[in-house]
């Protein structure tokens, strides 16, 4: 039983990031497709049954090259959105720092949420329900293995700090994660772990 963790492509950049609804750059939609077609060359290999994403922009775009080259249908859920972050949601930095001076993801408190968004607290309440939804899900094969879940930074740095039992919070350090990078987790006689981290073998 085998969980593909994937980052989604480059998006762009200036803005603030969250639940933004800006999409991918050209470059961002070309990793998208490298990855799509390293998956279907190597698909005994990954052998996946299952795509699940975030619905937002830069997600969904990744995982519709994706779909296309593997001939399957996603399912897109808010659940594994990034964390969050209200009124500053795809707004320009330079107006971020105007009106919400100081106001980042790692600068709140842990039970203080963004301006019309969510607290780092519950950002993590979310991740760990539907990461313990999903690995049910799959245990039970409710899911059908193997799984493709494409998603964001802030989600799988989350479910690193769940996997390796480490306590998280928004000023954690976060692990190496680049876009359309594949971290897989693994069901093994210990439980699940991660066994492969930060792949990026698509776009050599």
């Amino acid at each position: 039983m085998k969980i593909y963790l994937v980052r989604h492509g480059i998006d762009e950049e200036g803005y603030r990031g969250g639940w933004s609804d800006r999409g991918l750059t050209e470059q961002g939609i070309n990793q998208s497709r490298k990855l799509g077609e390293y998956l279907l060359h190597h698909a005994e290999e990954y052998n996946i049954h299952t795509i699940i994403s975030s619905d937002l922009p830069r997600a969904a775009q990744t995982t519709r090259e994706i779909e296309k080259r593997l001939n399957m249908r996603a399912s897109f859920m808010k659940d594994w959105r990034e964390m969050n972050n209200g009124d500053l949601a795809g707004m320009l930095h330079k107006d971020a720092e105007e009106h919400y001076p100081g106001v980042y993801f790692n600068t709140l408190e842990m039970k203080v949420p963004f301006p019309g968004g969510e607290s780092p607290r519950d950002f993590y309440n979310r991740i760990s329900r539907s990461f313990e939804s999903l690995l049910r899900d799959v245990e039970e094969h409710t899911a059908q293995s193997n799984v493709l879940l494409i998603t964001h930074g802030g989600v799988i740095n989350i479910l690193y700090y769940l996997l390796e039992k480490r306590e998280w919070s928004n000023k954690s350090n976060f692990y190496p994660m680049d876009n359309t990078s594949v971290h897989t987790v693994e069901k093994g006689r210990l439980g699940w772990k991660l066994s492969n981290a930060n792949v990026l073998s698509h776009l050599d």
